[in-house]
């Protein structure tokens, strides 16, 4: 059922049917429905290989909601191909059509990583969008060394410990149509930036750009003059969402599992953790949960929601069940 009720991120509270809002809430069955009968380009296969840990990624979620989620991401890449083509027009200039960016957001172990890879293959697949590629933010986390000296190991993931003047320059020049891009590489092994390695993106028919914090809003300069955002650059922005006690079972069920997982190898950063009991391991997480990624989230990813043109909601299987799309 297709429903225009004050269901926005900012205000939860259902109101009359009068109320006016820049949302439109849509139920899963109604969304399905929109995705204009097209069959799903993934198999069985892809979505072993998309599937994040934990998950419960299949097909019938990537057909009843990345599908149509595809197919409007499509519509907008032609409108924005439109758009270009008008100033072109009016401008009397041939230039290169620019790439269309999209930015996703949410917690950690929200599933914000496997939304950003199911949306690269479905858009690649897309005759418009042949060329997409996916950057995470962890790149412009500063390196380890840094984050020492800064005494900031302990709130890696907050704002305050990205390079973010980096992070603003490289999705700008992406956006001004530069032919080559490099970004920082970061290992989740190692916990850190890896030296001498980079990520190349060059000119792209789509960016995706997936982090904690990429719908923060700009900050103030101490001049008192306010900066761009990130979220300037975007063309489109998702937030994936959870009720908060999801997101912490999620990230205790992870940790746990990453223990027999990356956690074994010799050369991970959390190595200790491999050796944890059940019980210690779930302690450990929830420690880690409620002292470092719980108030990264409250104070600072989930004010960002009602930045975001769509936000997809999930229940506690992970399944996402509700869609807030802003009106246009």
């Amino acid at each position: 059922m297709l429903r225009v009720t004050d269901r926005s991120p900012g205000n939860q509270q259902a109101s009359g049917p009068e109320t006016f809002t820049p949302f439109v809430e849509l139920d899963r069955q109604m969304w399905s429905r929109l995705s204009n009968e097209i069959t799903s380009p993934l198999n069985s296969e892809d979505i072993q290989r998309l599937r994040g840990l934990g998950e419960a990624l299949n097909l019938d979620e990537v057909r009843e909601v990345y599908l149509p989620l595809s197919r409007l991401l499509n519509l907008y890449i032609a409108a924005a191909g439109e758009l270009h083509s008008a100033t072109n027009t009016f401008l009397g200039e041939t230039t290169r059509r620019t790439p269309f960016v999209i930015g996703v957001a949410g917690s950690v172990a929200v599933g914000k990583s496997t939304t950003a890879r199911v949306l690269r293959d479905l858009l690649r697949r897309w005759p418009e969008s042949p060329s997409v590629e996916l950057v995470t933010t962890d790149g412009f986390l500063y390196p380890n060394a840094e984050l020492e000296r800064r005494g900031l190991m302990e709130r890696k993931g907050f704002p305050e410990s990205y390079d973010r003047r980096r992070l603003l320059r490289f999705v700008s020049e992406v956006k001004s149509g530069a032919e080559e891009v490099r970004a920082p590489w970061y290992s989740h092994l190692t916990y850190d930036i890896v030296p001498g390695r980079e990520v190349v993106v060059r000119r792209p028919d789509v960016l995706i750009v997936e982090g904690l914090n990429v719908l923060a809003p700009a900050r103030a300069r101490p001049d008192g003059v306010t900066g761009l955002a990130l979220s300037d650059f975007f063309d489109f922005s998702i937030y994936v969402d959870a009720k908060t006690s999801y997101i912490e079972q999620w990230y205790i069920q992870r940790f746990q599992s990453l223990r027999s997982g990356a956690f074994a190898d010799p050369h991970s950063y959390f190595h200790r953790y491999a050796r944890l009991s059940d019980d210690e391991a779930r302690e450990t997480a929830q420690g880690i949960w409620r002292r470092i990624n719980e108030p990264n989230l409250m104070m600072n990813v989930l004010p960002t929601r009602g930045r975001a043109q769509l936000v997809l909601t999930k229940e506690s299987d992970h399944s996402i069940r509700r869609m807030l799309l802003r009106k246009t």
